[in-house]
Order: C-alpha cells, then sequence, then structure tokens
C-alpha cells in the first residue's frame, strides 16, 4: 500500500483528492492537515510514503513543510500541488527536495498515477522542466562565483591577461591564432558582463589576491 498525507488549506479541496485516492486499491490516505504548522507535527508520526503539499497555505507553504519533514524522513517524496504554474515556487520545490509538481487542474486519474510515480522514487519532473531548473542553478552559481561561467581555456586566459599580455602574446603561450585569442576574450567579457579588457585585467589580479597561498 501506498500511505499518503495530504496538507490543503480548502477542506473541500482536501476531501475530493482523499475519495479519489482511497478509491484505489493500492492507496491509503493515512492523515491530513489544513495548515503548515499541523502537517510538520503529523507527518514525522504517520511515517507515509508520500505527503501532498498544497504551495500556498494561510501560515507557510508547502514548500517550508517539504524541506522540514525531508530533513526528518529523507525518504518522503513530496508531490507539490497548486492552483497555478509558478516558476519561482516550482524552483523551490526542487531545491528542497520535492519529487514532483502538478496543477490542481490535473485529470483525477493523472494524480493518481503521479502519486504512484513518486512513491515508486521517480522524478514527476518534465524534460522541459528539469532544464530550467538547471539552467537557472548554473545562473545563481555564475552570480556567486563569476568565474563559474567560464571554460578552463577562457580561464587560462583570464589569467594571462590579468598579467598584462596582448592577445598576441596569449596567443604564442597557448599555441592559439591571434584572431582566435581574440574571440576567447571577447566571449569571456560577455560571460563576465564586462566591456573593457582592463575589468577583466583588476578582476584576474583581485583573484589572484585572494587566493590561498
Amino acid at each position: 500500500m501506498i500511505r499518503v498525507f495530504l496538507l490543503d488549506d480548502h477542506e473541500v479541496v482536501r476531501r475530493g483528492v482523499a475519495a479519489l485516492l482511497e478509491s484505489e486499491d493500492d492507496i491509503e490516505v493515512v492523515g491530513e492537515a489544513g495548515t503548515a504548522e499541523s502537517a510538520v507535527a503529523r507527518i514525522p508520526a504517520l511515517k507515509p510514503d508520500v505527503a501532498v503539499l498544497d504551495v500556498r497555505l494561510p501560515d507557510g507553504n508547502g514548500v517550508e513543510v517539504c524541506r522540514e519533514v525531508r530533513s526528518r524522513l529523507p525518504g518522503l517524496a513530496c508531490l507539490m500541488l497548486t492552483s497555478f504554474a509558478d516558476d519561482d515556487a516550482l524552483f523551490d520545490a526542487v531545491m528542497a527536495g520535492a519529487a514532483g509538481y502538478v496543477l490542481k487542474q490535473i485529470h483525477g486519474s493523472d494524480l493518481v498515477g503521479a502519486v504512484r510515480t513518486v512513491a515508486s522514487g521517480q522524478s514527476l519532473l518534465d524534460p522541459q522542466t528539469t532544464t530550467a531548473m538547471l539552467k537557472r542553478l548554473r545562473e545563481q552559481s555564475a552570480r556567486k562565483d563569476p568565474l563559474a561561467a567560464l571554460s578552463e581555456q577562457e580561464h587560462h586566459i583570464l589569467e594571462l591577461i590579468g598579467e598584462g599580455m596582448t592577445n598576441r602574446q596569449i596567443g604564442e603561450r597557448l599555441y592559439l591564432a591571434e584572431k582566435t585569442v581574440k574571440n576567447y576574450v571577447s566571449n569571456l567579457l560577455s560571460k563576465l558582463g564586462m566591456q573593457r579588457r582592463t575589468q577583466a585585467a583588476a578582476l584576474s589580479a583581485r583573484t589572484r589576491a585572494e587566493r590561498p597561498q
């Protein structure tokens, strides 16, 4: 049996979902809650296989509940349920460890299928969503570390720019055509959000100074 816990502040919605799931031979609804506080208190005690969590709640949100209960029950599969598509909420849910994210407009049979999917350990995120999440993670990483977006060759060239080398000198050092070096420099400036070579040189110098000896 797949043990399911439901969190939704709308009692009618909660009862409807419970009735839908309970009609299946392999699914049992072991608990319900209408608030984040109640869910955080009850889920660890009941140890369900799947928690179907409403994203927006009167005293918090399902993402916070997901993060909190999964810290205690790492094997719990959280399925986020919301009334509308929200990229920020989706991203936060994925970062909190949610296994899936579905809209309340979903067909009943699809919701049942979603519960079975996440209960089996699979993710319910489509490829397009996964790609968007990875892109956002890369962008966040680049904001924290501007050099994270650079390739290994671009790192080398940035270091040589910091040493005051011209494109020709860099080309001779790395056995590259001067035009190729120029293209590399243009790309790395673009990735770093810079317009001038002197800005890159200053960044290289600062990075070198901050590097552990």
